[in-house]
């Protein structure tokens, strides 16, 4: 018989202090808690141990002879009521919503769910008495030590480059990475990967989930997985199949060596879902601790879910308990593996509470106070499917957000549809109309062509319609309004022309996103022709289709990239730290002037004409010793006789264009500008005598 002592309510999880291990576990309406005790390999049950205490919701217990290493989990008593939203069912086993590393996977059984599995409608009422151990994966008691060394690079907003990536579609085919690392944390470090960041220029590596994660079951039965992540089972415990050493310390080295080489690391976080689903779903942890605490219930009728993210259920972050959880979670990725910042998956459902969204809601003001999390990269992604889904720019200042409308216009804009210029520019100025209140700054607009989600950058140009036959969904799932080109073909092709205009495409792309205000971010594999055959949502692929193939690589691509990044770095004009004004400062210069191609200030005509699809923009900063930064864009499918605008203090020297195959003569003050295309100069002093 092992002896339980009293233990603590907090920290939650089961935590080991050097001697023994506290468990904490927050269920508010439960009536029992057991621990329940597993073998080395995690088959055989060998103790339970019921949690006597329970102080503010908190059930809490210490034992002196577990010991890190042991596997475990819960059984939760309470009332079985789901017409209330009540769905104990002791008969499951259930994972610690704070288990540091997990043991085994989901192994999928009826008895996994919390009622009877039948066609009748009511089956959910029904409970299942079945036990569901043995197909459930077990938590680890973990020491909790520090493993965060290398100082972390604080790269600046302004200057800040962000590159989306996913550990294993990154990795799994580079050459130059040994066999048994790819697809881990262990491959992220490894040299030859992070010589390509460097080369490149990206300050930070934006990762897709990497909390512990399930597969779903409709998708293992279609030889199919879920292979992006968002459907969280762990908010504490990273993704197993991403540790090859099976050891947390993997995850600290990587982020050791990124931080050396002077890389950032941003998470992908899911904090607005988990992967019990719908009222169907199974009962893996939450959903069997406290279904009405941990869980937004329907208005009115809580057996059902308010699914606002369309994936079966919303966290209840209103909820103190909840809301402490994801603090918790975030706090302990930043300070235990040195994380330097979060994208917020389906943020509005976390500023959700029964009024609809609330940019004061309690969540965001927790981040935002907090003297570890204020000091990390926090980027929302601003919408949901809930009533009012789409909330761009309206944010709390210390979030930056995904700017969907950016990519959507810019897009508009390459490919020739008339009447987007004015907003084209607003997009290329960091959208100060949507962000340029309550003091926010520039970097609150994260900038980007492609994500993980839709077409990479290859596909963008060479698909006019998605092509998700793979994913076995009758090309129904994907979005269909994809702002696409593919400039005279559908898919590959041998036209030497096609071809040309696509790399060309590509360029125009890259160069306005590095080019423009606010922060960019680079899809990863679009420096390297990455292409998925035309699928716009690689959810389920992990295979060749949704990893990043490095046989495609064009180093002229990659180059090309490389200079871009470069610009940005050195110019100030281009990377700044204050939203544009147009006003003339102490030394005759304004922040922006936006010319026509005749290197005269727009007019309102012109900005109004559907036709006009080129204009030059001349950026200047601040430092009266920093030259400015021309760039002229041509969107039509015409050669365009540009001007250079005239100037006393400057004259303009040729720094780079996306055309292909072509010469720019600096000594000229016009410039006839090709199809489709953007230049860009600097503004030289001309020295006074």
């Amino acid at each position: 018989m092992r002896a339980l002592k009293e233990g603590l309510p907090y920290p939650r999880g089961a935590y080991f202090d050097g001697k023994g291990t506290n468990f904490a576990l927050f269920s508010d309406h439960a009536t029992r808690v057991i621990v329940c005790l597993f073998s080395d390999d995690g088959n055989s049950e060998v103790d339970r141990i019921e949690l006597k205490e329970c102080t503010n919701g908190v059930w809490h217990g210490y034992l002196d002879d577990v010991q890190p290493g042991q596997r475990y989990g819960y059984r939760v008593e309470g009332p079985w009521n789901p017409l209330e939203g009540q769905r104990f069912n002791s008969n499951k086993l259930l994972l610690d919503p704070y288990a540091r590393k997990l043991s085994g996977s989901i192994k999928w059984d009826d008895s996994l769910y919390g009622y009877t599995i039948s066609d009748a409608p009511d089956a959910d009422l029904v409970m299942d008495g079945r036990d569901s151990a043995a197909f459930m994966p077990k938590a680890i008691v973990t020491d909790p030590a520090s493993l965060v060394k290398a100082k972390k690079p604080n790269i600046r907003w302004p200057k800040t480059i962000i590159y989306e990536a996913h550990v294993k579609g990154l990795t799994m085919q580079h050459p130059l990475i040994p066999d048994d690392i790819r697809g881990t944390f262990a491959a992220l470090s490894d040299s030859a990967l992070i010589s390509h960041l460097q080369k490149i220029g990206v300050t930070a590596i934006e990762l897709l989930p990497i909390h512990a994660f399930s597969q779903d079951h409709y998708l293992l039965e279609k030889n199919l997985s879920n292979y992006w992540g968002y459907n969280t089972l762990s908010y504490f415990a990273p993704e197993p199949a991403y540790i090859g050493s099976g050891e947390l310390e993997e995850i600290s080295r990587t982020v050791d060596s990124l931080h050396e080489a002077g890389i950032e690391v941003i998470l992908d976080v899911v904090y607005n879902h988990t992967c019990e689903g719908n009222h169907l779903g199974p009962t893996l942890s939450w959903k069997g601790i406290d279904n009405l605490s941990y869980y937004r219930q329907l208005p009115g009728d809580p057996r059902y879910y308010d699914n606002l993210t369309g994936c079966g259920n919303a966290l209840n972050t209103s909820h103190p308990k909840v809301l402490q959880m994801i603090m918790d979670s975030l706090r302990m990725w930043a300070t235990v593996y040195g994380i330097d910042g979060f994208r917020f998956d389906l943020a509005l459902t976390l500023g959700r509470n029964e009024n609809g969204f609330n940019r004061d809601h309690a969540l965001f003001h927790a981040m935002l106070q907090d003297p570890v999390l204020s000091q990390c990269k926090l980027i929302a992604e601003p919408w949901d499917v809930g009533p009012g889904g789409l909330q761009l720019g309206s944010f709390p200042p210390g979030f930056s957000e995904w700017n969907g409308d950016y990519r959507d216009v810019t897009r508009e804009y390459w490919s020739g549809k008339e009447g987007v210029l004015s907003r084209f520019a607003s997009r290329f100025a960091a959208s100060s109309d949507l962000f340029n209140e309550h003091h926010r700054r520039p970097w609150s607009s994260v900038n980007f062509i492609t994500a993980h989600d839709g077409f990479t950058l290859h596909d963008l140009v060479s698909y006019n319609d998605k092509h998700n036959d793979a994913n076995l969904e009758d090309n129904k799932d994907g979005a269909d309004d994809n702002r696409s080109w593919n400039c005279g073909a559908e898919g590959d092709t041998d036209s030497n022309e096609i071809n040309t205009l696509r790399a060309q495409q590509k360029r125009n792309f890259l160069a306005t996103l590095f080019l423009s205000q606010g922060i960019p971010m680079l899809l990863a594999g679009d420096e390297l022709n990455n292409t998925q055959f035309g699928n716009n949502n690689s959810y389920c692929q992990d295979n060749a289709t949704g990893w990043v193939n490095w046989e495609n690589a064009d180093e002229d691509l990659i180059n090309f990239v490389g200079e871009l990044t470069s610009l940005r770095k050195k110019y100030n004009a281009i990377s700044r730290a204050e939203f544009l004004t147009g006003k003339v400062n102490d030394h005759g210069n304004s922040d922006v002037a936006w010319l026509n191609v005749n290197g005269e200030v727009m007019t309102e005509e012109q900005w109004n004409d559907p036709n006009n699809k080129a204009m030059a923009v001349k950026f200047s900063s601040l430092n009266k010793n920093e030259p400015p930064v021309l760039v002229l864009l041509n969107a039509s499918h015409v050669i365009v006789e540009g001007v250079m605008p005239c100037t006393d203090l400057y004259q303009w020297k040729f720094l780079m264009n996306t055309v292909m195959e072509s010469e720019t003569d600096d000594s000229k003050t016009s410039l006839m500008m090709a199809p489709r295309s953007v230049y860009v100069f600097e503004g030289e002093l001309i020295k006074q005598t």
